[in-house]
């Protein structure tokens, strides 16, 4: 086959072929591809290979041999053609532009989606953006369910971050509408949260007594708080005198390329979840010897007790921060050693739920109390709960009245 490689001239892809002229010596030839060299690569390299191939095919015909010359002037010259970069290409422009434009938090969510699924799975499609159609991202979205088996929340996840790159290269002109828009998006799956009863709580309660990971049962549990919430609560958010606590900081862990970053931020998730609750006399008392404990630990500990975190509340004997996995791993195992019904920490913000609507506490209240953004997320969540509420209700009304 007739050696040949692709040169760059002026924004444009051209071909020189190794071709020889009529005495055999060598004479590279060049030969316009037409293609812009941004986004075009791949191509263009498929241009060349064929391009080789004719000139082979021509040479070694057995008629009347053409010369180069011949054999250019009847290949026709496409005009320009500007597909954009590679889909995956511009996916990773996009996340590169995020970078300074969201917080460090979101940003390592839309690069753990768009380098670990969105891009291994368009470069190999090698589809340019303005070749991409609403059905290579449906076709995506249905791989993902099938091949990975991940769940229709996540791909919604997913279709959230490619719609919003999509949503800018449109608004740059880069493509004349959003694919992404004329997909049909998986349903949304129905969350139903597990939860411990009274009895089941008091008996948690009762377990973890005088244990390091009491205090984050009773905050998740009892005032339903996440828990960012509880490793960020600082004693500046505890008002003695007023008997209220005070929701204001959050400690978030992060993992980005492989590594566990852990970010204070002096503001909750959202403006709802900045919330004040009462101190009630039994959580107050708690607190009161968590505080005598910390100063008997400094004391015992000296020059080895740390002092980084002396504002926080929720510390280890040696004065560390108690980390947020500590207190997902070891609420597993507190369950398994006591022989308890398994749930997620998270679900024990849930039992809060459904105690407090047991007790006749409005959905509103609830909202309120557990500091969710807005109304109808409660109300999405705990609507079994409400349910089974009225139900109950009915069950002793009706073994009350006489028909």
């Amino acid at each position: 086959m007739v050696a040949g490689h692709l040169q760059e001239k002026k924004g444009l892809f051209y071909m020189v072929l190794n071709c020889k002229d009529e005495e055999g010596k060598r004479k590279p030839k060049w030969i316009p591809t037409g293609l812009m060299v941004k986004g075009n690569k791949k191509r263009a390299e498929a241009l060349l290979l064929e391009t080789r191939r004719e000139f082979t095919l021509h040479l070694n015909a057995p008629e009347k041999e053409q010369t180069a010359e011949e054999i250019i002037e009847e290949k026709p010259t496409e005009e320009p053609v500007d597909l954009g970069p590679l889909f995956s290409e511009f996916m990773l422009q996009w996340l590169a532009m995020m970078k300074h434009q969201v917080e460090f938090i979101t940003y390592a969510s839309y690069h753990n989606v768009i380098t670990n699924h969105v891009v291994p799975y368009f470069e190999e499609k090698g589809l340019f953006l303005k070749e991409l159609l609403p059905c290579h991202i449906q076709e995506y979205y249905q791989y993902e369910l099938d091949e990975n088996g991940v769940t229709t929340n996540t791909v919604l996840h997913y279709h959230a971050n490619i719609r919003k790159a999509l949503k800018h290269a449109l608004k740059n002109d880069l493509i004349n509408t959003n694919p992404a828009d004329k997909i049909d998006r998986p349903k949304k799956n129905d969350f139903v949260g597990s939860f411990y009863n009274k009895q089941e709580i008091n008996i948690l309660f009762e377990k973890v007594k005088g244990e390091l990971i009491e205090l984050a049962v009773i905050l998740a549990a009892f005032y339903g708080l996440r828990r960012s919430e509880v490793v960020g609560l600082k004693w500046t958010a505890i008002n003695f005198e007023n008997k209220t606590i005070s929701i204001r900081h959050t400690v978030t862990p992060v993992y980005f390329e492989g590594q566990e970053h852990i970010i204070e931020k002096d503001r909750a998730k959202n403006k709802p979840s900045r919330r004040t609750l009462p101190l009630v006399p039994a959580f107050e008392e708690l607190l009161l010897r968590i505080r005598e404990l910390q100063a008997l630990n400094k004391l015992i500990c000296g020059n080895s007790y740390c002092t980084d975190y002396e504002e926080y509340i929720y510390l280890d004997k040696l004065g560390q921060r108690v980390k947020p996995g500590y207190i997902t791993q070891n609420f597993t195992r507190t369950l398994k050693k006591h022989g308890l019904r398994h749930i997620r920490y998270h679900d024990l913000r849930h039992s809060c739920a459904s105690l407090l609507l047991a007790n006749g506490v409005s959905m509103k209240e609830i909202q309120e109390w557990l500091g969710h953004s807005n109304y109808s997320t409660t109300a999405n969540i705990y609507s079994h709960l409400e349910y089974s509420s009225k139900v109950s209700s009915a069950s002793t009304m009706s073994g009350v009245l006489v028909f």
